[in-house]
């Protein structure tokens, strides 16, 4: 059985009123309503908390509790509320590519959402940190995409039947243009991504030693002006021009109120995460 959201509690997390059909200006305004309000974060791989997909759990901590997630929670909880507003979606395997070369091979630990509307396929991703989507875009090659924020594209690589059929080499990139270059932020097949493959690397995600999750803290979210990110203690605010400002936590109180206050996120007093660069911070 399809588990089902509780919408109503959905919607008023993200601060969206109003019909919601299932278009593509309801597309547009969840996806950027849920990267403006429930913050990307992998505060509890660092308190070893562990990362549970069932749907219900993941409803109650990002919804319920207030709390954000990674890629497997923030791109499951949509795809279950897409489905239930009556789209037609679906889970998509993909590698990050943000910040790393071509010919390096990372592990498919990332996932997002495929939605078929009447004028073609659309892509979502509320669940890539920084570079997440605050708007859908659509499955078309070698055409830049406005959204509210950065310019987006997808581009091919290997021969491709239509993006349908593709030679075994073949491969799709998402990219975001910052400034006057286009960066990648991931690569996929348009294999879908069933549940155990998400299990599998959600535990990787979340537990393996060499996952980048474990060794630091990461914090993201959209705003009318830009993007915040928190790395660890250091709090960049990006602009839509490019612009950056840095703000850096002296310390765990500081770090705490600021995830608080910019983010929403409370943690209690005392609270320290297992990450080698805040392991000199003091309280």
């Amino acid at each position: 059985m399809t588990y089902r959201p509780d919408l109503a509690a959905y919607l008023a997390r993200i601060g969206h009123a109003g019909p919601t059909p299932p278009t593509v200006d309801t597309l547009h305004a969840l996806t950027h309503a849920h990267v403006s309000t429930i913050p990307f974060e992998n505060a509890d791989v660092l308190l070893d908390r562990g990362i549970d997909l069932d749907p219900a759990a993941v409803e109650a901590k990002l919804i319920g509790a207030g709390r954000g997630g990674y890629c497997f929670e923030h791109n499951s909880l949509l795809l279950h509320v897409l489905l239930a507003l009556g789209f037609a979606a679906r889970p998509i395997s993909a590698r990050v590519r943000i910040g790393r070369a071509r010919e390096f091979t990372p592990a498919r630990t990332h996932v997002f959402v495929r939605v078929e509307l009447d004028d073609g396929p659309w892509l979502c991703d509320v669940g890539v940190g920084a570079w997440s989507l605050t708007s859908a875009i659509r499955l078309r090659l070698d055409e830049p995409q406005p959204t509210p924020h950065e310019p987006r594209r997808l581009i091919a690589e290997g021969a491709w039947d239509g993006l349908t059929r593709r030679s075994p080499d073949a491969r799709l990139f998402h990219q975001v243009k910052l400034g006057d270059e286009w960066a990648d932020v991931c690569e996929f097949t348009l294999e879908e991504m069933p549940e155990i493959d998400r299990v599998v690397g959600n535990w990787y995600t979340s537990a393996h030693p060499r996952s980048h999750f474990r060794d630091r803290l990461i914090v993201a979210r959209a705003t009318p002006t830009g993007r915040l990110t928190l790395v660890d203690r250091a709090l960049t605010r990006r602009a839509h021009d490019g612009s950056t400002t840095v703000e850096t936590a002296a310390s765990y109180a500081e770090l705490l109120a600021m995830l608080q206050r910019e983010f929403g996120l409370t943690f209690p007093a005392g609270t320290r995460f297992a990450s080698p660069g805040l392991a000199d911070l003091g309280s």
